[in-house]
C-alpha cells in the first residue's frame, strides 16, 4: 500500500501493467506514489494538465433538465450531452441525485473528451415525479434499463456510486449488448440485505415489529436511513453476491476504506463473483463512503479515461 493512501489489487494474473494501462500506463508508478500530494503536480504530460483546469477550478457547464414520460409510470428527469462512443452513464446512490460532484465532473470529462454523457434521477428523486418511500430495487432497476433502452445510444460506461454500483450490476446483466464497462464506486451489492441480516436476532425481531429498519449514516443530513421490512424482502429478489455474476466486460471497483456505510469488502465480493477476466479494485486508504473529495474525483476520472483508451484500442 503506497504511502499516498491506494491499495490496487488486480485481478488480471496474465497483466503486468498497474491499473492505469493505454496512455496512463506510463504514468501509474507516479500517480500511485504520489496520490496524496496532487496528481497532477507530477506530471510533465500536456494531456493531465488540460484535465488540472478543467476539474479543479470549479467552473460548471450544465446541460439542461429535460423529462421523459413513460406510460403510467412517474417522468424521470434527465440531463444529457451527446458526443462519441462509448459513452458513460452515472447512477446515483440511495436517496442522492444526479447533481452531485461526481456527476457534474463527470460531464465536464466527457465534454472535454467529446464522448457522449448521460445522468438522471431515479424515480422518488432529485427533479423525477415519484414518492422516494414507495421506491424499491426493482422499480429503480427499470428506471436505469428504461434510460438505457430509450435515451442512450450506443455502447456505454455505466459509473455507479453506492445503490447505483448494484442497479449498474443488474442493468448489465439484463443489457449486456449496451454495457461496455462497469466502474463502480463504494458498489453496495446486496447491501440493505445482508447488512439487515447481519445484525443480532433480537434487534431485526424489534425492527420487524416496527415494520421499519433505520440506519445511521453520514450520507445525508438527516443523519439517518429509514427502510421499509417490505422494501427489504423486495431487495432481495434483486441479490447477486451468492452465485457467479454473469458480467464478462471490463469492471473497476474502487472503495474507501474509511466508508462507514458500506463496507469495502462488498467490492471485493463482487470481484470475486463476476466472470470477467478484466476485474481491478483500487482501495483508498483515507476513502469515505460518497468519495467526492478532489482526489476521489480525480481517481474516479482517471480511471473512466483509461476504460475508454482502452475500448477505443480495442475497436
Amino acid at each position: 500500500q503506497p504511502e499516498g493512501g491506494v491499495f490496487c489489487t488486480t485481478w488480471q494474473p496474465n497483466k503486468s501493467r498497474d491499473i492505469f494501462r493505454g496512455r496512463w500506463s506510463s504514468m501509474a508508478a507516479v500517480v500511485l506514489t504520489h496520490w496524496g500530494r496532487g496528481l497532477f503536480q507530477t506530471v510533465g504530460n500536456g494531456a493531465v494538465g488540460l484535465l488540472s483546469t478543467k476539474f479543479l477550478r470549479g467552473a460548471r457547464q450544465k446541460s439542461s433538465v429535460q423529462y421523459i414520460s413513460r406510460p403510467d409510470l412517474p417522468k424521470l428527469a434527465y440531463r444529457r450531452v451527446k458526443g462519441k462512443s462509448p459513452g458513460v452513464v452515472f447512477l446515483p446512490g440511495y436517496g442522492s441525485s444526479m447533481s452531485g460532484e461526481k456527476a457534474e465532473a463527470l460531464q465536464d470529462f466527457c465534454k472535454s473528451l467529446g464522448h457522449s454523457y448521460l445522468r438522471f434521477d431515479y424515480t422518488g428523486h432529485g427533479a423525477s415525479e415519484g414518492v422516494f418511500s414507495e421506491g424499491t430495487i426493482g422499480t429503480w432497476k427499470k428506471d436505469v434499463l428504461f434510460m438505457l433502452d430509450e435515451v442512450a445510444e450506443g455502447p456505454q460506461i455505466l459509473v455507479g456510486s453506492g445503490m447505483g454500483g448494484w442497479l449498474m450490476l443488474l442493468a448489465a446483466i439484463a443489457r449486456p449488448e449496451k454495457t461496455k464497462a462497469l466502474v463502480g464506486i463504494s458498489t453496495a451489492a446486496d447491501h440493505f440485505v445482508t447488512a439487515f441480516k447481519s445484525l443480532p436476532l433480537e434487534a431485526r425481531k424489534e425492527f420487524e415489529d416496527k415494520g421499519m429498519w433505520t440506519i445511521p449514516t453520514k450520507s445525508n443530513d438527516e443523519g439517518i436511513y429509514t427502510v421499509s421490512m417490505d422494501f427489504l424482502k423486495e431487495a432481495e429478489n434483486h441479490c447477486i453476491l451468492q452465485s457467479p455474476i454473469p458480467v464478462t466486460c471490463p469492471v473497476r471497483l474502487i472503495h474507501g476504506l474509511k466508508d462507514e456505510d458500506v463496507p469495502w469488502h462488498i467490492s471485493m465480493q463482487v470481484a470475486e463473483r463476476v466472470l470477467s477476466g478484466d476485474v481491478d479494485i483500487i482501495l483508498r486508504r483515507h476513502g469515505q463512503h460518497r468519495m467526492a473529495e478532489k482526489d476521489d474525483i480525480k481517481l474516479m476520472v482517471y480511471t473512466i479515461d483509461d476504460l475508454i483508451d482502452k475500448l477505443t484500442t480495442m475497436v
